[in-house]
């Protein structure tokens, strides 16, 4: 009895884990479905963002799918800051790692997207600078 009673909480932890996994593996499906046909799209810890036909898309996984927090249309897109996620208005050095947040401007319009990952942020910059200059 006592031998059973040693392996229940290793049981509970393969169960635990499992579902974990079941529940990863599920987000990163639903992801692929929304992300399908886009230009430029990522998926972390922060949230999704897909370009899709000119317009920046980002979502957060809720409830068992992505809700659309806001978007911008490139064609708009005049600057494209980095931003630290938490303090406030200050920009990000060249040398910093770490959580940001992408500030898009153009036409009045502000929208700040979250990145897990300031080196895939710094990507993302250059690409949408890109996009933004073949729009016009």
């Amino acid at each position: 009895m006592i031998h059973g009673l040693l392996w229940l909480p290793l049981l509970i932890a393969f169960v635990l884990l499992t579902a974990l996994g079941w529940l990863e593996r599920r987000r990163q499906t639903l992801y692929r479905q929304w992300a399908k046909d886009s230009e430029l799209a990522k998926l972390d810890n922060s949230g999704a963002a897909r370009v899709k036909n000119g317009t920046l898309v980002w979502s957060k996984f809720e409830a068992g799918k992505f809700n659309d927090k806001d978007q911008f249309e490139i064609k708009e897109l005049e600057l494209v800051e980095l931003m630290a996620l938490s303090s406030g208005e200050a920009p990000l050095t060249n040398e910093a790692q770490g959580q940001c947040r992408l500030r898009l401007i153009g036409c009045g319009k502000e929208i700040d997207v979250p990145f897990a990952d300031a080196e895939r942020a710094r990507q993302w910059m250059s690409e949408l600078m890109k996009s933004a200059r073949c729009d016009l």
